[in-house]
């Protein structure tokens, strides 16, 4: 038991206690008030003239100090009298602290379940208040023995799990997460682009009825990725059952269209029952002209069957399955984004990547005919607006690498459609060349803008204008930039020299347009520090890069035929006949060319150190790889007199070769073109 003195309040207890002194406190007033009389006539008998000549002040009165400071003093003792009354009291027993101490097993420690706030010790949180930063520090021995607490096993609660609880369906979790408006890369290609459109099928199919429009490629190239849609269209429509996106079959409708050089509706009118849809799509007859007016047909279907979306109180999306970027960007894009964007109709795509900063890519054995297979060209790029990415030859080097990288994306018209209706562009083919992973990519998406402000956005820096000029030029100048012959015949002098002659006519318009290129991309040089996107400034560095080294190998190498034409080499092997040139480091030209090539090699090797894993840094590697001279390497060849090539006859081949031709000139091929799909 504990006494405990406390203040007295004004309580009933204070009360009782001041009554029983105030007797004492009456006679010490009585007391005082005789003091004080007798201290008022003792200041009267003061003489008048003295207190004449003071001057009385305005807050106190002489003749009033008496009563002021009586009353002061009375006022004091008073107080001083209230504050020592005291009052002993018992605690309640609840309160009352227990001397004894409760032994507790220092190895057995309980978790409390209740989550609390932590706030870490990393950010600028973890500051010491100043009663902390004073409090004495734990010794040694207090660390090292809550240490060896710790390290003691704890027992911590087992959390209760019921067995009976619903868990969310798959479609409910993939809803959870927005992914629209982007690119995706579903496992699977085709049959896992389905899979996702499915969950987007029955998402949308759970907010209101829903109206689903498929968009075929009528292109022969597409004919496989139809089929395979086709087998599995009546189970994509079953997994929507399972999945009770819809109450009942006419809640969801479907509409199948085509189109090519123009639309097809396959479908007159939306249908309930898909069984009659899937014999439709694998009748849907090919178009081999080789125009792809996408944005015209999204526009069309649109029109055709937004009265099911505004009187049916319908969600709507339209399905587009191609492998290309579409030839009526230019034209109809704008529309089609504007018609689907107001009224709410979301776009998806079913595609291929776009390879990267080209607008063409080349498809090997391509079947023509049944056993019949020829190089064909699909346009399925590039994935920006206008190309930004120089068409220059790797000398020396095989380059069909070069020509499939993937850029990630999706072509740009696609894509962005995608992107401005809230739908996706699923990849489900990518180019067969390298690819990069997305997360490094992820900071080098193109532009998505429309073509008006990609124009105005290119005009205000100069960099990024004279990048797509050169780029451009570079695929519609009429001055080809050819690969060199790296290859001579010499049988004798006479034919070296003739082999030389040809080989360096070509080299000098080379040269004329390598200058070109130079002084368009120099003119940018004030503004590249003002771009601060990293694709632009990867794309500028890569091309400027690009064409002072390619620049310094044709100098050397017009240089060393130069040499060759005035001054034959002897072969040290009397059985070779024929010499090859070799990509080497002594650089045989003046010094200022010297210098150009030094300035090619810093900036390829700033591309790597400042975009590693991306296709710029591949670019710039790539380019580097091979020494900026040339040397002579001799060989034999098999060569007839006259320096030419001598080849075996292969019947068989000539045989293959006399049916391909055949096949083209059917599509309309001719002049040794590969086949536009």
């Amino acid at each position: 038991m504990r006494l405990v003195f406390q203040p007295v309040v004004f309580t009933t207890n204070f009360v009782r206690c001041f009554c029983a002194k105030w007797g004492a406190v009456k006679s010490i007033c009585l007391i005082l008030k005789e003091q004080a009389v007798s201290v008022v006539n003792s200041v009267r008998e003061v003489q008048v003239e003295e207190i004449a000549d003071v001057e009385p002040h305005n807050w106190l009165n002489i003749k009033e100090a008496p009563a002021w400071l009586i009353s002061l003093g009375v006022h004091l003792l008073f107080l001083f009298m209230l504050a020592s009354f005291t009052r002993i009291t018992l605690l309640d027993s609840e309160n009352a602290i227990i001397s004894s101490i409760e032994e507790i097993d220092d190895n057995v420690f309980k978790l409390d379940p209740t989550i609390q706030d932590v706030v870490g010790t990393a950010g600028d949180t973890a500051l010491m208040t100043q009663s902390m930063a004073a409090a004495p520090q734990t010794s040694v021995e207090q660390q090292k023995a809550m240490q060896d607490q710790l390290e003691n096993e704890i027992e911590a609660p087992e959390p209760i799990i019921d067995d009976l609880m619903t868990q969310p369906a798959k479609e409910e979790l993939m809803a959870a997460v927005e992914v629209t408006g982007e690119t995706d890369r579903p496992d699977g290609g085709v049959a896992g682009a389905i899979d996702r459109l499915t969950l987007e099928i029955a998402a949308a199919a759970k907010e209101k009825k829903l109206l689903v429009v498929w968009l075929f490629d009528v292109s022969p190239s597409v004919s496989k990725r139809r089929n395979e849609i086709a087998d599995r269209f009546e189970n994509v429509y079953k997994q929507l059952g399972i999945l009770d996106a819809v109450e009942d079959e006419s809640a969801l409708r479907t509409a199948v269209a085509a189109f090519g050089a123009t639309t097809q509706f396959i479908t007159k009118d939306p249908v309930s029952d898909v069984k009659e849809v899937v014999s439709q799509i694998r009748s849907i007859k090919e178009d081999t002209s080789g125009d792809e007016n996408v944005f015209s047909a999204v526009t069309q279907v649109s029109k055709r069957w937004l009265s099911y979306k505004k009187q049916g109180r319908r969600n709507m999306m339209v399905i587009v399955v191609t492998d290309e970027a579409g030839t009526d960007a230019q034209a109809n894009l704008e529309d089609a984004i504007m018609l689907t964007k107001r009224n709410g109709i979301k776009c998806y795509v079913v595609g291929n990547a776009a390879p990267f900063g080209q607008r063409e890519v080349i498809i090997r054995d391509f079947e023509i005919e049944p056993g019949v297979k020829v190089d064909a060209v699909s346009e399925t790029g590039p994935e920006t607006v206008a190309p930004e990415r120089i068409k220059l030859p790797f000398w020396g080097q095989n380059s069909y690498d070069v020509r499939e990288i993937s850029s990630g994306y999706g072509p740009y018209a696609l894509t962005r459609l995608c992107a401005e209706t809230n739908g996706i562009y699923f990849i489900t083919e990518e180019t067969s060349g390298p690819k990069f992973e997305p997360a490094d990519m992820r900071a080098y998406h193109p532009d998505y803008i429309s073509i008006r402000d990609y124009s105005n956005k290119i005009e205000k820096n100069m960099a990024k204008r004279a990048l797509v000029m050169a780029a451009t030029a570079t695929r519609t100048s009429k001055r080809n930039l050819p690969t060199p012959t790296l290859e001579f015949p010499a049988n004798t002098d006479n034919v070296l020299r003739q082999a030389v002659t040809v080989a360096q006519k070509p080299v000098s318009e080379l040269d004329y347009g390598l200058n070109e290129l130079q002084v368009i991309l120099e003119q940018g040089l004030k503004d590249r520090p003002k771009i601060t996107e990293p694709r632009w400034r990867a794309n500028y560095d890569l091309a400027l890069g690009r064409v002072l080294a390619t620049r310094v190998r044709a100098y050397g190498y017009n240089t060393i035929l130069a040499d060759m034409k005035s001054s034959p080499k002897v072969f040290e092997k009397k059985e070779n006949n024929a010499w090859r040139l070799v990509p080497a480091e002594d650089v045989r030209s003046s010094p200022s060319v010297r210098k150009l090539g030094k300035q090619a090699q810093e900036i390829l090797n700033g591309i790597i150190d400042e975009h590693p894993g991306t296709p710029w840094a591949f670019l710039a590697a790539k380019e580097l790889d091979q020494p900026l001279g040339w040397a002579w390497k001799e060989i034999k060849l098999n060569l007839d007199p006259e320096g030419n090539r001598v080849r075996t006859p292969n019947p068989r081949f000539e045989e293959e070769e006399r049916k391909r031709n055949e096949a083209l000139k059917k599509r309309g091929a001719t002049g040794g073109k590969p086949l536009k799909i």
